[in-house]
């Protein structure tokens, strides 16, 4: 496998040198930022990551004061004892967009919310808690026990809400191509993931560099992006 050194050395020189680069970078992870976010946060960039799936993220966006007034402001204890029919009335709300199968999602992430949070003490000190070398045993758990968060809106979820991993983006999985990895081209299966988290474990071991770092300069390395 190519080293990460040789890695970064190639983002460098087609960012325009380290200092470049580091300004492409994402703020590195904080934990104790993590173990303090509130649960409706928790909700809020779930449902964000969930209605954006497939979807121009630019609506979502522009919707987003919307969505947070039709949702009760993401507060996971009010949304679960609420009504079929408040549920049925979102279907038909202007505020947001009218996805039957993602705004029910909404209700079902609220108790999962809860759930791990009776568990754990809140979702965020459960995410703090989890480490980066099991990546995908976290977005495993996302998947069975939350609602539309399989696949690539699980990772999505946890690199907005500021958990240390990385993302199989495109690029990224270009990158770790190049370097020798045998994985497909897109990545998808379980085989191919646990491949993915033992190469970023060991570039992480070799650099002492946060996941979400390694995924950037990764994808940042290879590719039509030569832009900054």
């Amino acid at each position: 496998m190519t080293s990460f050194k040789a890695i970064r050395a190639r983002a460098e020189k087609r960012k325009g040198g380290p200092v470049a680069l580091k300004k492409l970078l994402p703020d590195a992870p904080d934990k104790k930022a993590l173990t303090k976010l509130a649960d409706d946060r928790v909700l809020a960039e779930i449902t964000r990551r969930v209605f954006s799936a497939g979807f121009a993220w630019s609506v979502i966006e522009q919707k987003w004061d919307g969505f947070e007034a039709a949702f009760l402001g993401f507060q996971p204890k009010k949304l679960v004892v609420q009504s079929d029919d408040f549920w049925h009335e979102l279907t038909r709300d202007q505020r947001i967009v009218r996805n039957g199968a993602k705004i029910m999602s909404v209700r079902d992430n609220a108790q999962f919310i809860l759930d791990i949070a009776g568990e754990h003490g809140s979702f965020g000190k459960f995410l703090a808690d989890w480490p980066s070398s099991d990546e995908i045993g976290l977005l495993d758990l996302l998947s069975k026990r939350g609602s539309r968060l399989g696949g690539n809106t699980g990772q999505m979820f946890l690199r907005f809400i500021g958990w240390d991993g990385f993302v199989t983006s495109k690029d990224v999985v270009a990158c770790l191509r190049d370097a020798g990895l045998d994985i497909a081209e897109e990545v998808k299966s379980k085989g191919d993931l646990a491949k993915v988290q033992a190469q970023f474990n060991a570039w992480a071991k070799e650099t002492g560099l946060p996941y979400a770092h390694l995924s950037r300069i990764c994808a940042l390395s290879i590719g039509e992006n030569y832009g900054t």
